[in-house]
């Protein structure tokens, strides 16, 4: 098999083969390879091999199937799980996650590790110590992050599927900026163990980029279950997600909103990504309606996640410390800076902050009642370039003295939050909504810009509806493919 032939199947559909011999898994996997070798120094979406060599006596629904995982909360047993961050680049993990010893279970052959921000905070991936993930559609661009570099991957045609996880869109971005399919399942769908429960307090979940709606379905159905470390086990539907593929969604009432508060004037490519989704939408019979006002207070969202995420952060450099010993130095100026507003901040407020979740919840979940679903832009603007977010020398000369002395944690009282907000949510204040109220929400890559760029919309759904989100993306995959769109990369 060549590339050519290789990159017309799906997953799903390269697992077909294998099962019926017309192909082994070892030529899948040297298909991969020799398209990773070619276009890998460029994109720099795999940043660490895994050694594989598949025989034939694979099993399970993917056995075959060329995989990838992602760098950070998908732990390969005996090679390290960087998280994008020298302080952790040579720490090995001791046992497989459970999310990868269940991708090993499907018959998946796990080849690579892919590219991230450090400790997934930043919605690009250029890592210091990895580089910059490039966008296969246009190099000068970013692939979104976290899961950048497992987006790149699939764009580029090196496999139809990688491992995501999405914690604050990390896998609906990447998604939207590489013209892929992008599911963040609901709180505690997906598991996180065994060495920890639940992550950001269950607003991080597990998943898959991919082509194909039925590849993004069936890899649901792969890894979502509880675990017997875990924190309980989530109610599953009565048949598998894959069987949703192809089912009628019927009418469903959507609501639409493109305005936020962090940037009430997104770009016009924005704008006409959800334009093209509603005329799709409104030509299968949905009832389609522009909302006046968000659902939901954003403005306050915005500043509750960026306040816990700090936090976390400072607890993930602490434990990065603790593992490794690692000084200051081994993290990167941007890591230091939130994890000191982290540190900054007071218990009480952090509590406040998740208590505050159930507010955004329930203003949501009002607003279920009168619909099904809510539809927004995925991106505020076309995928930025790589470099875009770097801070200007005078600032980072600054920035380097705060941290110096130690006394960054007063940058709380200045309105350095509100330009973060601005500056690193301005493109991306859509996806957040998701992972606080534990709701799914899935990008589908429904516009391409003027420039032939990916932009993807987002649709979220009520508690428990991947079923709906399923049925409907795969409407939609029918009536506006995408699959078939590869970038040309010279």
């Amino acid at each position: 098999m060549d590339f050519d032939e290789y990159r017309k199947y799906d997953a799903t559909g390269l697992a077909r083969l294998v099962a019926d011999k017309q192909v082994s898994a070892a030529e899948l996997l040297a298909v991969a390879r020799q398209r990773a070798a070619e276009v890998n120094p460029r994109l720099n979406a795999i940043v660490r091999d895994v050694p594989a060599e598949p025989g034939d006596d694979l099993t399970g629904p993917f056995a075959g199937v060329p995989f990838l995982i992602k760098d950070l909360g998908q732990d390969y047993a005996g090679l390290p799980t960087s998280n994008g961050s020298r302080s952790l680049k040579g720490y090995n993990a001791t046992a497989h996650s459970t999310v990868v010893q269940r991708w090993i279970d499907a018959g998946l052959v796990i080849f690579g590790k892919t590219n991230l921000p450090e400790f997934g905070a930043k919605a690009i991936s250029e890592p210091v110590t990895w580089g910059p993930a490039r966008n296969p559609w246009d190099l000068t661009r970013t692939p979104g992050g976290s899961s950048g570099g497992s987006a790149a991957a699939v764009a580029a045609g090196i496999v139809p599927c990688a491992g995501a996880n999405d914690g604050g869109g990390s896998t609906r971005i990447p998604a939207a900026c590489c013209g892929l399919v992008g599911l963040k399942p609901g709180r505690g769908l997906t598991p996180f163990g065994p060495d920890a429960a639940e992550t950001m307090h269950g607003a991080a979940v597990q998943g898959v980029v991919s082509r194909t709606v039925r590849d993004t379905a069936a890899m649901l159905d792969v890894i979502c279950g509880g675990e017997p470390a875990g924190p309980f086990s989530p109610a599953l539907p009565s048949e598998p997600f894959a069987s949703f593929v192809g089912q009628d969604p019927g009418r469903l009432r959507i609501g639409v909103r493109v305005p936020s508060a962090i940037n009430p004037d997104p770009h016009p490519e924005a704008v006409a990504a959800v334009a093209s989704a509603v005329r799709v939408l409104t030509g299968l019979g949905h009832h389609v309606e522009e909302l006046p006002q968000a659902p939901f207070d954003d403005a306050a969202l915005a500043k509750d996640f960026l306040l816990t995420w700090f936090v976390n952060l400072a607890w993930r450099v602490a434990e990065a410390k603790r593992l490794t010993g690692a000084p200051d130095i081994a993290f990167e100026r941007d890591t230091l800076l939130m994890a000191a507003l982290g540190r900054a901040t007071s218990s009480v407020d952090y509590v406040d902050a998740v208590q505050r979740r159930h507010e955004h919840t329930s203003r949501l979940t009002t607003y279920f009642e009168s619909y099904d679903l809510l539809l927004t832009p995925t991106l505020a603007t076309p995928p930025p370039e790589v470099g875009q977010f770097e801070l200007p020398v005078s600032l980072q000369r600054a920035t380097d003295a705060l941290l110096k002395t130690g006394t960054a944690r007063f940058l709380k009282h200045t309105k350095i939050v509100d330009d973060m907000i601005r500056d690193n949510l301005g493109w991306v204040p859509y996806t957040q909504l998701a992972n606080l109220t534990g709701r799914p929400a899935l990008s589908l890559p429904l516009h391409w810009t003027a420039d032939g760029l990916p932009l993807g919309v987002q649709f979220v759904a009520p508690l428990a509806g991947e079923a709906v989100l399923i049925k409907l993306a795969a409407q939609l995959e029918e009536a506006a493919p995408w699959a078939d769109r590869f970038p040309v990369m010279s």
